[in-house]
C-alpha cells in the first residue's frame, strides 16, 4: 500500500518498464561484439551507475531517487572490450535477497521491516541507495546515494562495504562530490532532516578527511540540494525551494514539496573557511551543474540545466510567468558582494545529464556535452535520443546536435587521450539502448567532431536501464 492507503501497481509506474526496466542478471563477458573500429587510446574502463530495483518495488517508486543500485562496467583495452555488472549490495539488499522479495517501500511510502524481517540492527531504518553515481577518489572507487554515505568497490565491482571515511563522515555525502585536478582534494557536501541542515567538507587526495563537516551559515531548513560545483574559491551550493516535510509524508502527504514563495538561494562557501556568502533569487531547479569558475572581478560563473520546478517521476508543471518558468542550459553571474544573481538563458533546448572535460573543473570551460530530446514524442522523463555539444564564447553557445535515431542515450562522459590537454583530443562515451529491439551498445564518438556520430559501438550481452551517472578510469593516469 502507499502512504495515501492506494494500492501501488508497478506494472503502471513508467520508470519500472521498457527502457528502464531493472535487469536482475550479473553478466560476464569477455569478449564483445565491436562494430567500427576501437581507439587504441582508450584503455581504461568506463563505468555507470544508476537505479535498477533487485526486486519488485512495494509501496511506491519515484525516479530517480528510488532504486538498488546496479554498476555496469566495459573495460576497453588495445580495441578489444569486456563487461561486467554488478548490483551495490548493501545490508538492506542482502536482506531482502534472503527473504526472496522488497522488504522496503519506496522513499514515498515509508515502509520500513521490523526487528522479525530484518533483526534489530536494521529494523525501522532507511534503506541505503547508493545508486546515483560512481566516482574515484584516493584509491577509493565509490557508489553515491542522494544524501548517506556511499558504498565502496573492488576494482572488479564487488561491495566492499559503506565508506565513513574512517568514522569522519558518518552522515555521508551527495552524490555529487567534485574533485579540483589541481590540488586532488574532493569537495562534498551533505543534506539533512534535522540541524545541521547543510554541511559541506573537504578530503585530501591522500583520502584523509581534512575538514569534517561544517555548518553552512544560513542554512535553516531541510532543503533538496542534488548537486554542487567547485571553483578556486568557493563550493557553489543552489538551493531551491524543495523542502522535506516528514510530518506531511506521515499524514500521507508529500514528504518533498516544492515552494516557490521561499525562492532559490545561491551559497558560496569559501574554501578557505570564510563566512558563507548568500544570493537570493525567484524560485526554479537544477538537478545539475555544468561547471563554476571565479572572475578576475570576484564574481562567479555557474552554467547549468534549468527547470522551473522540481518533480519527481513526470515532467515539471510549468512555472507561472515570472517565476523562474524558462528552462534549459542556463548561466548564472553570482555577485557575492551585492547578494544578487544575473541569470542568462543559453539555450533552451531540453537537455540534461551535463558534463565537460573534468580536467577543467573550476576553471572556464569552452566546450560541454549534454543528453538531448530532438523533439520526438513519446519519450518518458529522463529519456533523450540526441546528444549535443556546446562551445561556449564569451557567455553564448553555439550547439551541435547528433540525432540518435531509434537509440536513447544516456550522459556523455570525456575519456581524454593521455598525454594531451586539449578537451577535444579524446572521445566521448555512453550507454545507448534500441528502442527497436530492446538491445544496448556503449557508443564511443570522437571528441573532435562528435556531431559525426560514433567510430565503434560495442554491442553489450544485456539491456543496460536508461540510468544516470559515470566515469572512465583509465588504466594509467
Amino acid at each position: 500500500m502507499t502512504s495515501r492507503g492506494t494500492p501501488f501497481d508497478p506494472t503502471r509506474v513508467p520508470h519500472l518498464n521498457g527502457r528502464f526496466a531493472p535487469v536482475t542478471e550479473e553478466v560476464d563477458e569477455t569478449e564483445l561484439r565491436v562494430t567500427g573500429t576501437l581507439p587504441d587510446s582508450l584503455d581504461g574502463v568506463y563505468l555507470r551507475n544508476g537505479p535498477n530495483p533487485r526486486f519488485t518495488p512495494v509501496g511506491s517508486y519515484l525516479y530517480p531517487i528510488d532504486g538498488d543500485g546496479m554498476i555496469h562496467g566495459v573495460w576497453l583495452s588495445q580495441g578489444r572490450a569486456r563487461y561486467r555488472n554488478r548490483f551495490v549490495r548493501t545490508p538492506a539488499m542482502r536482506a531482502e535477497e534472503s527473504a526472496g522479495h522488497a522488504l522496503w517501500g519506496g522513499l514515498q511510502s515509508l515502509i520500513t521491516p521490523g526487528a522479525d524481517q530484518v533483526g534489530e540492527a536494521l529494523a525501522g531504518s532507511f534503506k541505503p541507495l547508493p545508486d546515483i553515481n560512481v566516482v574515484h577518489h584516493a584509491g577509493r572507487l565509490l557508489a553515491l546515494a542522494e544524501s548517506d554515505c556511499p558504498y565502496r568497490m573492488s576494482p572488479e565491482l564487488d561491495t566492499l562495504g559503506e565508506e565513513t571515511f574512517d568514522g569522519h563522515l558518518p552522515a555521508g555525502i551527495t552524490a555529487h562530490p567534485k574533485t579540483d585536478p589541481a590540488t586532488g582534494e574532493l569537495a562534498v557536501f551533505c543534506y539533512a532532516l534535522e540541524p545541521p541542515y547543510l554541511t559541506w567538507s573537504v578530503i585530501g587526495p591522500d583520502g584523509a578527511v581534512r575538514r569534517g563537516p561544517t555548518p553552512v551559515d544560513g542554512a535553516v531548513e531541510p532543503r533538496m540540494i542534488h548537486d554542487m560545483a567547485l571553483t578556486d574559491r568557493y563550493l557553489v551550493l543552489v538551493c531551491a525551494p524543495a523542502l522535506f516535510d516528514l510530518d506531511a509524508a506521515m499524514k500521507g502527504g508529500s514528504f518533498l514539496a516544492w515552494r516557490p514563495d521561499r525562492g532559490t538561494r545561491i551559497a558560496l562557501i569559501p574554501r578557505d573557511g570564510g563566512p558563507v556568502r548568500w544570493a537570493d533569487d525567484e524560485a526554479f531547479w537544477l538537478w545539475h551543474t555544468v561547471n563554476a569558475y571565479d572572475t578576475p572581478d570576484g564574481r562567479v560563473v555557474l552554467d547549468y540545466v534549468q527547470w522551473p520546478a522540481l518533480s519527481l517521476g513526470r515532467s515539471p508543471e510549468p512555472a507561472p510567468a515570472g517565476h523562474g518558468a524558462h528552462s534549459g542550459l542556463t548561466r548564472a553571474l553570482v555577485d557575492p558582494a551585492t547578494g544578487t544573481v544575473r541569470r542568462t538563458q543559453l539555450d533552451d533546448t531540453r537537455v540534461e545529464l551535463p558534463r565537460i572535460d573534468d580536467r577543467g573543473t573550476g576553471r572556464p570551460h569552452h566546450r560541454l556535452a549534454t543528453a538531448a530530446g530532438s523533439g520526438r514524442t513519446g519519450l518518458l522523463t529522463g529519456e533523450y535520443d540526441a546528444l549535443c555539444w556546446y562551445d561556449i564564447e564569451d557567455g553564448h553557445a553555439a550547439a551541435r546536435l547528433w540525432p540518435a535515431g531509434d537509440l536513447s542515450v544516456g550522459e556523455p562522459v570525456f575519456a581524454p587521450t593521455p598525454g594531451t590537454h586539449d578537451a577535444t583530443d579524446g572521445h566521448w562515451l555512453t550507454f545507448a539502448t534500441d528502442r527497436t529491439d530492446d538491445t544496448s551498445w556503449l557508443l564511443v564518438l570522437p571528441g573532435d567532431d562528435p556531431a559525426q556520430g560514433p567510430v565503434a559501438r560495442v554491442r553489450i550481452p544485456v539491456r543496460v536501464p536508461l540510468g544516470l551517472h559515470g566515469t572512465w578510469l583509465p588504466t594509467e593516469e
